[in-house]
């Protein structure tokens, strides 16, 4: 093929009375092979265009957004690489550059379609999943494994195409071969100088499969309430009640004890503590917190308790026990029966409220007091008035 080309340019170019360098056809088809594969990246981009606007297709619309610009990179340089395969053995010897350039080029946009197409099959398994239901318990299990081996397979492409890339040059071939070939050794070699890392990939990987923890799981680590928000390889970010980020070692969840409020069932039973006086009518509060409860829809009907839990010199405890289906409801249930309750006591029953007692002596005993000389005339008469 190279040689009928090189004919038809020498045709066409002595038409016009020129005779060209001996490579200017190899040139020519190298320049030719790239507008190629402009136009055909261009000619799919508007077909897939024109089939978005007839019939919406989530798949196709995510491949448009996210290869898009890694696409229109990729195609040329594939046309580029096929012609300085097409190309004759003396132009490649007389212009290596061409050949390295096709190789590298092809090669990173390789690598860069290779990774957004990874996060694009990740998308499609994940998008019938709702990970923002405490309940679906399973498929924020799935959406933790997938994105974990999403960014294993990743950081497996990466380095392959490292290796790759430096076995096109003669001076470091020997270490692409090592990086591909002696695995032993690389691994020796990272594990000296990542150990932690090394360690947070292993925990990575035994979460996954042991699931302590999952996406949008609520957690309490370091004394602080929030959500699993991301599992990276070596991290795990925790969004706090108050929009703050708490970034973890991953070997945190391997090693410390944490709560983990949604790991098997996402229902939470929250206490109400209230301090009444000795004179509260414990039955009116029964009544009245039953019907406060059975009123609020996020009472999910499975616990409700009302008890005296402890006394103190001055008061006593009532504990009132409420399930809801996850923690935030939970917290708003209690706050809803808290005031309720309270505004109850202060209309119906204001001497339930905690009060602070002083017994005073009798009249005649704090006579005898002052006339045995103990205290004062003057101190006696106040406390006798």
């Amino acid at each position: 093929m190279q040689q009928q080309f090189d004919s038809w340019i020498r045709s066409l170019v002595r038409w016009f009375g020129y005779v060209p360098n001996r490579d200017l056809s190899g040139w020519i088809l190298l320049i030719i092979s790239i507008i190629g594969g402009v136009l055909a990246t261009f000619l799919l981009v508007q077909v897939t265009r024109l089939i978005l606007r007839r019939s919406y297709e989530p798949a196709l619309a995510l491949l448009r957004s996210y290869l898009r610009a890694a696409f229109y990179f990729w195609l040329p340089s594939l046309f580029f690489l096929i012609g300085t395969n097409l190309q004759s053995d003396r132009f490649l010897r007389r212009h290596p550059v061409a050949d390295k350039t096709a190789e590298i080029l092809f090669l990173l946009t390789s690598t860069w379609l290779a990774l957004r197409l990874l996060k694009v099959a990740e998308l499609l398994l994940v998008r019938s999943y709702d990970i923002s239901s405490d309940a679906n318990l399973s498929g924020r299990k799935f959406v933790t494994q997938v994105q974990f081996f999403r960014r294993i397979i990743s950081t497996l492409v990466v380095l392959v195409s490292f290796s790759l890339l430096l076995l096109n040059f003669q001076g470091s071939r020997k270490v692409g071969v090592s990086v591909l070939t002696s695995a032993g050794i690389v691994s020796v070699l990272v594990g000296f100088a990542a150990q932690k890392s090394l360690g947070n990939l292993l925990a990575g990987i035994q979460i996954a499969f042991s699931q302590q923890i999952r996406l949008d799981d609520a957690v309490v680590v370091e004394n602080e309430w929030g959500r699993v928000e991301e599992i990276n390889l070596t991290n795990v970010v925790v969004r706090l009640w108050d929009r703050r980020r708490l970034i973890l070692p991953i070997t945190y969840f391997v090693e410390t004890p944490f709560q983990n409020w949604t790991r098997s069932d996402a229902t939470i039973t929250g206490a109400i503590l209230l301090y009444l006086d000795y004179n509260t009518p414990l039955e009116a509060i029964r009544e009245k917190a039953k019907a406060l409860v059975e009123a609020d829809p996020l009472w999910n009907e499975q616990v409700f308790v009302v008890q005296v839990t402890d006394t103190t010199p001055t008061s006593m405890v009532v504990r009132i026990l409420v399930s809801a289906n996850d923690a935030p409801s939970a917290f708003d249930l209690r706050c809803h029966i808290r005031e309720a309750v309270i505004a109850f006591l202060r209309d119906e029953h204001p001497e339930s409220l905690p009060q602070s007692r002083i017994l005073l002596p009798e009249h005649s005993q704090t006579t005898g007091i002052a006339q045995s000389g103990d205290v004062p005339d003057t101190d006696a008469q106040n406390l006798s008035s």
